[in-house]
């Protein structure tokens, strides 16, 4: 009999305290706890890596070579196990040419379609282009009215200049009497006796047969258009004694403008294969360009006060000597605002000039030489193209944005394929819609004839793809949107419905917190999906913080009490009403109501203000806000409403470009911003990229405790009597760490068709240094001991130390006390990244002149992490700064001083701002779904 349940016995995985648990089978389960309690250890390092090791070991060895083997988790025993799949929170791929159609399939079942369905038309006329069978010729041929007398013609040039002796003396000799030359018919001998001039553009047709039609006829037509098809790569002409013409073809082809369709086949229609993709951009759509409206972000400023952008911020003084040159030459004054100066000046500037003018050489040795200007864009040009460095290419990537190719307009494919349509749609039009379009569009095609027959179960398999997608709230994608351009959320979702599709049963599914970047409105769609899920058959376990996923699910595990050393343990596992109940359980405790997170007492509202006006990029409809300053504003509104489009792509980018800070470069548009406050110096957007993108970097180094912590080191006695500086307490050098490992503490080994295995050091033991350098201690420890203290520990550790401990609490003021100092950044969560940045930030002397910009900051966090992240954001503000946050957390949303909140809908029913006030303010607007529920959460406190 089968287990209903699966058994968990001694889990001690990372901080697990040798868990025993049994989580039932076929049920929506969720995982909850504070942060650093040990949700995701619990659900991915260990039941899925035991799950999924278990499957690849039923592979053979030469199979297991293939796939991604994961290590043996550190519990006693898992039963009742399912075949494993893991859905988790992070991008689907940065290859430009990933787009949402390709990741879910979708673009495969449409070039299908197109392949097997679709009418090819003349890409310069618009006819439709029709093949026939010889069969099909040869009936309409015979179908005539009987006694009509036919002349069955082969046309072997058509409008091309040449002479044509040669041909004509071939035809003879294959035994054709007759050719029709420019339009009159003649007999071989005649015809080779004219002279045709080799300039002029001639058509020649060779008569294959006259007929008379009647009955019994039909061989010999057929022998006569197989013979002249023959001659004329697939063309038949066939002209009565009037004088009318009909062209038939095998191919789909368009004789009036020459044009010619080869055979539909799928891979025609993709933009990864040369047959298919635009000549011009290889596929891609676009293409890079500098923009000039980067390079000279704020034309108010001079070029003295740094106008051009690229050369603003040089240490060289190169640049700075070459504008003077070429300014002297050319008239132009530096100390003129930009808008001043005149269109000329500008080209000058901006592309160079013919002539030769002086300006100083390259190198360290500098001297005046005459050479053409490139100017600022020309420069640009050349080091993009030359340099091999990639922080040098990014650089200059700032300044350039991307451009619809002229030659498919964006729409990546040829011209031949894209005039292939579906009812007056082509393959890119179609792959332009959003998800909840296309379903509609998709559900009303329908065929007269045989091809409903053949597209039917092609657009079965469409249509239930974009209904899984519009079912998880992702109706406002567009088809053609980058993969690179997802959330992580949006990606998850993305997966999830794939997986519905499969419609697999007996699975165990393991999700990472599917409601990221989720409006409360969409999240109600999310949850009946996972329900659909269960209902399959299947295991659905969900690590999540949302209080309606939580009290809508079967089963619910609580870790904690709280995080790192102090977690790791199952404080209650049950109902969602039994979670309420525990006294001991922080979850139950809100999701009861024993603990709120309280709407403060008073609105902050400022007096001076940020105001955009005309943002218009991607779905915003030329929409002006006003963000009052010193204030905490928060930005919301469903998914695909233009949240990130205005503050990301286009209030970040302004700002930084007005302020003049070293970020300027890049944005969508807007036509103008003003910021009233002089004391604003600076826009700080805290983002949840990884803070290094290897092992080496950690908390500690990035947010300088360590440089405090090796000074420390360093002027211990006996380093001083050894003559050992700072540097010698690095990993990241040679002089301390350990060599032979090259202080990673760790030593890869490739095993081929198994996975590559980590070992440690023998040398070093996992330590990094050498033994000299761990020789070296303060109160008993070694650097090595530092870095493998959790955040709360060394904070007891160094409690005397002021600028250590000043550091260290704010790491643990964002709830980070858990963490490990050398914890390799690679290993942080997007959300713990984000708050590794918040902390370095509030570490800083703070001067109130600095407008903060957070994406989604609550990604990750419980309830009460939420109610210690706003007290830390409140603490920004209360110094004078201004806080932006992008986010859908109800409870961080009653605790805004400002609301700015987008809708209506998403995709193009949104891009228009609803509402901009307190949040009490927005509750009494009925269009917006923000409001709806922000009006239920208030009523309930």
């Amino acid at each position: 009999m089968a287990k209903d349940t699966i058994v968990i016995k001694g889990a001690r995985e990372h901080n697990l305290k040798n868990i025993n648990l049994e989580i039932p089978r076929d049920k929506l389960v969720v995982i909850t706890g504070v942060s650093g309690s040990g949700k995701s250890t619990l659900a991915f390092d260990t039941i899925f890596a035991e799950g999924q090791r278990r499957y690849v070991e039923s592979l053979s060895a030469y199979a297991r070579q293939f796939l991604e083997q994961m290590d043996k988790p550190d519990v006693d025993a898992i039963e009742g196990l399912s075949p494993a799949i893991s859905i988790e929170q992070k991008s689907i791929t940065r290859n430009p040419r990933s787009t949402v159609a390709t990741i879910t399939e979708i673009y495969d079942y449409l070039r299908l379609l197109y392949a097997r369905a679709g009418t090819p038309h003349c890409h310069e006329c618009g006819k439709p282009l029709v093949s026939q069978t010889v069969q099909q010729m040869v009936d309409a041929i015979c179908q005539r009215e009987a006694g009509s007398r036919l002349m069955i013609m082969a046309p072997v040039v058509r409008s091309r200049k040449g002479e044509y002796k040669k041909l004509f003396e071939d035809l003879k000799k294959k035994g054709f009497a007759r050719v029709r030359l420019d339009g009159e018919v003649l007999d071989m001998d005649s015809a080779m006796a004219v002279k045709l001039d080799k300039n002029t553009k001639h058509s020649i047709d060779i008569v294959v047969d006259r007929i008379s039609v009647k009955e019994g006829i039909e061989r010999r037509v057929t022998d006569s258009v197989e013979t002249a098809l023959q001659y004329s790569e697939g063309l038949l002409l066939v002209a009565d004694r009037e004088g009318n013409e009909v062209l038939m073809s095998e191919t789909a082809a368009c004789h009036d403008c020459g044009v010619s369709m080869p055979e539909l086949e799928p891979r025609l229609f993709s933009f990864n294969a040369p047959e298919g993709a635009c000549p011009n951009c290889s596929g891609l759509g676009a293409s890079l360009e500098l923009d000039a409206n980067l390079i000279v972000p704020n034309p108010s400023l001079s070029i003295a006060e740094g106008a051009i952008a690229p050369w603003a911020h040089k240490s060289s003084t190169r640049f700075w000597e070459t504008l003077q040159m070429v300014a002297e030459r050319y008239d132009i004054d530096l100390n003129k605002p930009w808008s001043a100066l005149t269109e000329g000046q500008h080209n000058i500037l901006l592309y160079g000039t013919q002539e030769k003018v002086p300006q100083p050489s390259a190198g360290k040795f500098r001297k005046i030489v005459e050479a053409r200007f490139t100017g600022v864009i020309g420069y640009l040009q050349n080091l993009f193209a030359e340099t091999t460095v990639s922080y040098i290419k990014d650089y200059v990537q700032r300044f350039m944005r991307e451009k619809p190719c002229p030659a498919c307009n964006g729409e990546r494919l040829n011209k031949q394929v894209l005039s292939v349509l579906i009812n007056g749609q082509n393959i890119s039009r179609f792959t332009a819609m959003n998800i909840g379009t296309a379903l509609q569009f998709a559900t009303s095609i329908h065929f007269d004839d045989h091809r409903q027959v053949i597209a039917q179960r092609i657009l079965r398999e469409i249509c239930e793809r974009l209904s899984f997608l519009n079912d998880v709230g992702l109706d406002y994608l567009e088809l053609s949107r980058k993969g690179s351009t997802l959330s992580g959320g949006e990606a998850q979702r993305i997966r999830l419905a794939t997986q519905i599709g499969s419609k697999l049963m007996g699975v165990l599914y393991i999700l990472d917190e599917p409601s990221i970047g989720l409006h409360q409105r969409d999240n109600d769609k999310l949850i009946a999906t996972l329900k659909s899920l269960r209902d399959n058959g299947n295991t659905v376990i969900v690590v999540e913080h949302d209080e309606d996923t939580i009290m809508q699910s079967d089963f619910v595990v609580d870790m904690g009490p709280f995080a790192g050393r102090k977690g790791g343990e199952v404080v209650v596992a049950g109902t969602p009403a039994q979670v309420m109940a525990c006294e001991a359980s922080l979850t139950g405790s809100y999701l009861s109501g024993r603990e709120t997170i309280q709407v403060p007492a008073r609105r902050r509202s400022g007096k001076e203000y940020v105001e955009l006006q005309g943002a218009a990029g991607n779905n915003l409809q030329s929409v002006d806000v006003r963000i009052p300053l010193e204030t905490f504003t928060l930005v919301t509104g469903v998914s695909g409403s233009g949240k990130s489009t205005l503050i990301i792509d286009t209030l970040l980018p302004a700002l930084a470009s007005t302020l003049r800070t070293e970020d300027a470069g890049g944005g969508s548009p807007y036509r103008s911003i003003q910021v009233t406050s002089p004391k604003i110096k600076k826009v700080i957007a805290i983002d949840q990229t990884p803070i290094g993108r290897t092992p080496r970097s950690n908390p500690a180094t990035y947010t300088g405790v360590f440089t405090h912590i090796r000074d420390l080191f360093a002027s211990a006695p006996e380093a001083k009597k050894r003559g050992y500086k700072a540097g010698r307490f690095s990993f990241n050098v040679k002089g301390g760490r350990c060599e032979a490992c090259q202080g990673d503490g760790t030593i890869k080994i490739e095993m081929h068709f198994l996975p590559d295995l980590y070992v440690t050091c023998e040398t070093c033991k996992g330590k990094r240094f050498n033994r000299d350098t761990l020789d070296i201690t303060y109160k008993g420890k070694s650097i090595a001991d530092m870095l493998d203290m959790t955040v709360n520990m060394a904070a007891e550790f160094f409690e005397n130390i002021p600028k250590i401990q000043q550091k260290l609490q704010t790491i643990r003021d964002v709830g980070l006390g858990y963490i490990k100092l050398g914890q390799a950044a690679t290993t942080l969560s997007g959300g713990e990244a984000q708050r590794v940045k918040l902390s370095k930030e509030l570490s800083r002397k703070n001067s109130g002149d600095t407008i903060y910009i957070l994406d989604e900051p609550t990604t990750g966090l419980h309830f009460h992490d939420i109610r210690q992240l706003i007290e830390v954001l409140n603490r920004l503000v209360d110094a004078g700064n201004t806080v932006i946050v992008i986010e859908h957390n109800l409870d961080m949303i009653k605790c805004a001083d400002h609301i700015v909140d987008l809708g209506p809908e998403g995709g193009n029913r949104g891009g228009q701002i609803l509402f901009s006030g307190t949040p009490e303010g927005l509750c009494d607007i009925e269009a917006s779904y923000t409001g709806h529920y922000l009006r239920k959460l208030l009523a309930k406190d």
